[in-house]
């Protein structure tokens, strides 16, 4: 069956030309889908190594600031005050330890909600298909 258009171009019709094309459509619409959620599972790893490379090298670095450091007010304060050198270091290093935990915290409540983007894209799917649902009706 042949269809002309108001403008003169014919196209074919039929129930198995409309199945075809409503299929692709939505092989499209699941292809796309797909690739936006393996970027968001790629972003997600990304940001996670980040955070524990990043985690690894502070660590590191504050026990050999802590153990230098501490060594070196001992040392200097040994003979006048070595108890109030080694509470004074403890305090310094607890509330180190507060501030930073406070700020891996804080990291981690403000990262993206995983599959944000997606699930933003998947509503709006849903809310249009809904929508052509009930000007059908």
């Amino acid at each position: 069956m042949t269809i002309e258009t108001p403008d003169g171009e014919s196209h074919k019709g039929g129930l198995m030309d409309s199945a075809k094309n409503l299929l692709a459509t939505l092989l499209a619409m699941g292809q796309t889908r797909l690739e936006m959620f393996s970027t968001e599972i790629e972003e997600q790893r990304e940001w996670l190594t980040a955070m524990l490379a990043w985690t690894l090298i502070a660590l590191f670095s504050a026990a050999l600031a802590v153990i230098l450091t501490t060594l070196l007010v001992i040392v200097i304060y040994w003979d006048s005050h070595r108890l109030l050198a080694i509470g004074i270091m403890i305090g310094v290093f607890v509330l180190g330890t507060a501030v930073s935990w406070r700020i891996v915290w804080n990291m981690n409540h403000k990262k993206p909600k995983i599959f944000s983007s997606s699930i933003s894209e998947l509503s709006k799917d849903r809310e249009l298909l809904s929508q052509s649902d009930e000007s059908t009706h």
